[in-house]
Order: structure tokens, then sequence, then C-alpha cells
């Protein structure tokens, strides 16, 4: 079975304890640092808990094949929640990478911040102060994560496998990271054959290991996995992230932005050189391409010029083929679990968690 509502929120529960405790411990400190801290616990609120979804049901799997059913232990409750504050502090730096506005239907961190400089009337200037608390906030997440994390291993038997998990997880998201920004300048050198591969290599280093398979992979290690349960759900969890990721840059051109909290075609405004992109390049002639390369990544496009770039993404046929990616991509996933030594009911919450990772709207 998926994780509970009741399950997921002692996950949340055990985020609010933390920050309870990170808040009391730097009272002291003031009010900006109150403030400070405060916007780095509302930064964890809200958001479907995926990756704490899959990181317990990643435990689930390996603990119910050996006899072991739930409870979940301290040690995967807290991974669980690290998680959390690790993807809470890429998505603020994400935003200020991109220049988000918005993020869940909320101003971005560094909107938030520059706000408040406003609100406040200080000195200075209001945007440089809000990217630069941001990029600080950011580095907050990413320490409370790791605090957290190791928290929960100081009773753990599998402390040291859990770390290497965990290392790897952040390693690569951040070459991920820095890949997707490099993209949308390198692009323009890159033999044009290439462009898909780069795509799909940005969204396996960037979302695929640390939005599905590094927090599947972290449960199954605290449980004890062993290699062939290990080699199941590392085989399950790419492709299924790469899918994941696959969805989400169809969200961020064709997305409904009530939905989705984020404009209608942010990502064509931000200048991402996503799988879509590239399949719609491969089909234009040199001066349609010409014309799509100088309007994506202009921040002032408008509703007509970003339905235009919609219909000739769809015309190229690479929102078809993007679709059928998504589609072989989730079952490649499913055939990694057959006839895996994996708790029965924690494989039927995997493949429910697949079919929400893959059929959102958000």
């Amino acid at each position: 079975m998926s994780p509970s509502d009741d399950e997921i929120q002692t996950v949340s529960q055990r985020l609010e304890r933390f920050t309870g405790q990170q808040l009391s411990a730097m009272a002291p400190l003031g009010s900006e640092a109150a403030l400070f801290l405060r916007a780095g616990a509302d930064a964890l609120a809200g958001g479907k808990r995926l990756r704490a979804r899959f990181c317990l049901t990643g435990w689930r799997a390996v603990a119910e094949a050996s006899g072991r059913p739930a409870p979940f232990t301290d040690d995967v409750v807290a991974a669980a929640a690290a998680l959390e504050v690790f993807h809470a502090a890429a998505l603020v730096h994400d935003d200020l990478v991109d220049n988000s506005d918005t993020r869940r239907g909320r101003p971005a961190a560094h909107r938030a911040f520059e706000a408040t400089h406003t609100a406040h009337t200080w000195a200075g200037d209001a945007a440089g102060f809000g990217r630069s608390a941001a990029i600080l906030l950011g580095d907050l997440l990413v320490a409370w994560s790791d605090d957290l994390f190791e928290e929960g291993l100081l009773a753990s038997a599998h402390a040291a496998a859990a770390r290497a998990e965990y290392a790897r997880m952040r390693r690569d998201v951040t070459v991920g990271q820095f890949l997707d920004v490099a993209e949308e300048a390198a692009f323009i050198t890159a033999p044009d054959g290439e462009h898909a591969e780069r795509a799909l290599r940005v969204a396996s280093f960037k979302s695929a290991r640390y939005s599905v398979q590094q927090p599947l992979l972290i449960g199954a290690v605290l449980a004890g996995a062993d290699a062939e349960q290990y080699a199941a759900l590392s085989g399950f969890g790419h492709p299924l992230g790469i899918a994941f990721q696959l969805r989400d840059d169809v969200l961020g051109v064709f997305g409904d932005s009530a939905v989705t909290g984020k404009p209608v075609g942010d990502d064509l405004r931000e200048g991402k050189r996503t799988l879509l992109v590239a399949y719609t390049r491969e089909r234009l002639g040199a001066g349609a391409r010409q014309l799509f390369d100088e309007l994506v990544g202009d921040p002032t496009l408008d509703a007509g010029q970003v339905a235009a770039l919609q219909g000739t993404i769809v015309d190229a046929g690479a929102l078809e083929r993007v679709e059928q990616l998504i589609t072989e991509n989730a079952e490649a996933a499913d055939r990694a679990l057959r006839g895996a030594r994996l708790g029965h009911g924690a494989v039927g919450a995997l493949r429910d968690l697949a079919q929400a990772a893959t059929a959102r709207a958000s």
C-alpha cells in the first residue's frame, strides 16, 4: 500500500519539530534572523511530498519482503523528511537561477525577500537583497537537510550505505542543475544531432535521480536491501524519474497556470532546452529554426507568442514524441518490478506512485 496520509503526516510532523528546534535555537539572534529562519520553515510547506513517498515505499518494499512490515523506523522517517528539505533548497535556487516570480502560486523566495525589503523600507537595492537572501536560504536548507538526515542515522544499522546514496544524490543534482543552466547557452555550439541526447542527460541528472531513483534507494538501503533488490528498485526508479521530468517539461510549456502555480509557457520564457525544444528543432527548416531560437528564452513573450510556439511544438510532432517517451519509460519502470523479491503491497504502491508521477497536471 502507498504511504497513507497519516504516515506522510508523520513526515510533516518531523519537519515541524525540526524547524521549531531551529527557530528556538536561533531566537537570540534577533528579528532579522527569525525572519530568515521562518522563510526556511515556510519553504517546507505544501507540495506533494513525492520524494518522501518514494523513500518510504522503497523502505517498505524491502521490509515487507523480509517479513518486517510498518511502522516505519525513525531513520527512514528522518530521511524522508530530509529529502523534502533538500527539495525545498533545490526549488529556492532553481527559481533564482530561472528568475521565476512564483512557486506553487506564491512569490518565489527571492521575490518574497525583495518584498520584505521594500515593506521595511530598508536601505539599498531590494532586488539585490532578495537574490542574496535566496542564495543563503537555499544554503541553509541544504544544511538543514544534512542535519536532519544525520539525526535519523544515529541509531541506524545502515548509516554508511544511506550516507553514500544521499551524497550521490546531492552531487548528481548539483551537476544536473549546472548542465541545465549551461545548455541554455551552450546548445548553440552543439551539433544538431546531439540536442536530444543532451536534453535527456539534463533530465537524468537534474531530476530523475533525485526525484525518484535516489529517494527509493535511500529508503531501500535503510531497510537492508540486498544487491538484487537494489538493482530492481534502481531499474524502476531511473526510467520513472525520466518520465516524471518529461511530464514536468510538458507542463512547463502546456500546463494550466491555475493548477501548476506557474505562468503558462514559463519554460519557453526561461529558455529551457528541454526534449520538447530539441525534437521541435529537428523538424524545422533553417529559417523557422532561427526564429524559434530567437523566441525561446525571451522573457517578454506575450500570450500570443507563447501560443504560437506551442503550435510549432505540436505541429513538429515534438509533443507526441515526448508523450510516447513518457509511456515507454513508465513501461520500462514497470518491467523492472516484475519478479523482483520485493513486498507485494509495496510493489502495488510503487505502481500507484508511477501513475501519479506521470499522469499529473501539476
